[in-house]
């Protein structure tokens, strides 16, 4: 990335009780604080530069410690962290909107601990903020984003909306990156129109998270897209479809330019990840979600 482009981008800057004799105990003892001094070193996934992460969403089939795990056999060292592996399976809207507003940052801090513990840094918190929200859910996701050590969430939103949170981000000085779909309908995103829309009028915290997959999959150019707006992005998801609102697809069965996403990254050394976003049928979800991250690995070998 050009040095102007760098500094322009803000985004960058069951339960079974165990038997312990007081002997054992001092040792599990001693090895806990050892394992609390020492953490996992931090994993590398950057390639030519370009960093490989992942939405951890592509593991919803498992809990957050079945994520974290398969993350590390796997080798991504950079997650955005799905909401879903952090808040907990309330189908009542009422019950999650108490939770949101109730719950202690401790929860959180305490899903940070874990990350780092693994090697495994959080890049953003994935928060989908809806036009339903009380303004107490908004103000609570900038908190729970400060708690996991982030200034970056990511969301699945109204475009509405942005203008909504747009105060509460530019307080809490944390960027929003706004995740677009595929299909076209009034108050989503899915073109260059309804980007704009959101960022008009609003100020520098209000960003994108782009999916190449469903930008494409609408009939937009990614690439095109990116050089444009690299210094608006909070991060990109990487998936594989056809145009025409083609179905999603194992990678490299598609026709989303993936490689050319990866090149244009590595060639202007956008410092946003790249985050693997597994959403097409397979077996299962780490032996397919490891079949992406080779895939993109030997696009940049």
């Amino acid at each position: 990335m050009p040095a102007g482009l760098l500094a322009a981008n803000p985004i960058l800057k069951s339960y079974n009780r165990p038997m312990f004799t007081r002997r054992s105990f001092s040792a599990a003892a001693l090895g806990a604080a050892s394992a609390t001094l020492l953490p996992a070193a931090k994993i590398n996934s950057t390639f030519k530069g370009v960093t490989i992460g992942l939405q951890s969403y592509s593991f919803r089939d498992r809990d957050l410690d079945g994520a974290i795990a398969a993350m590390r056999e796997i080798g991504i060292g950079s997650v955005e962290l799905f909401s879903g592996h952090v808040e907990p399976r309330l189908r009542d809207r009422a019950e999650m909107r108490k939770w949101r507003e109730t719950v202690p940052l401790s929860h959180f801090e305490a899903v940070r601990k874990k990350l780092d513990e693994a090697g495994i840094e959080i890049w953003a918190y994935n928060y989908s903020f809806r036009d339903d929200f009380s303004d107490k859910e908004v103000e609570r996701g900038f908190e729970f984003a400060k708690a996991l050590g982030v200034n970056r969430l990511t969301a699945s939103s109204n475009v509405s909306t942005a203008k909504r949170i747009d105060p509460f981000a530019a307080k809490a000085k944390v960027y929003v990156g706004m995740h677009n779909h595929s299909n076209i309908k009034p108050n989503e995103f899915a073109t260059p129109d309804d980007f704009a829309e959101a960022m008009k009028g609003t100020s520098k915290y209000i960003g994108i998270n782009l999916d190449i997959g469903h930008f494409w999959a609408a009939n937009f150019d990614p690439i095109a897209y990116l050089e444009k707006t690299a210094n608006r992005q909070v991060c990109i998801h990487l998936k594989d479809r056809k145009k025409n609102q083609g179905p999603n697809m194992p990678f490299g069965e598609g026709d989303t330019p993936i490689k050319a996403v990866l090149e244009l990254m590595a060639k202007k050394k956008y410092k946003f990840p790249a985050n693997i976003e597994y959403e097409y049928k397979g077996a299962d979800s780490k032996v397919e979600v490891k079949k992406c991250f080779d895939y993109c690995k030997g696009l940049l070998a």
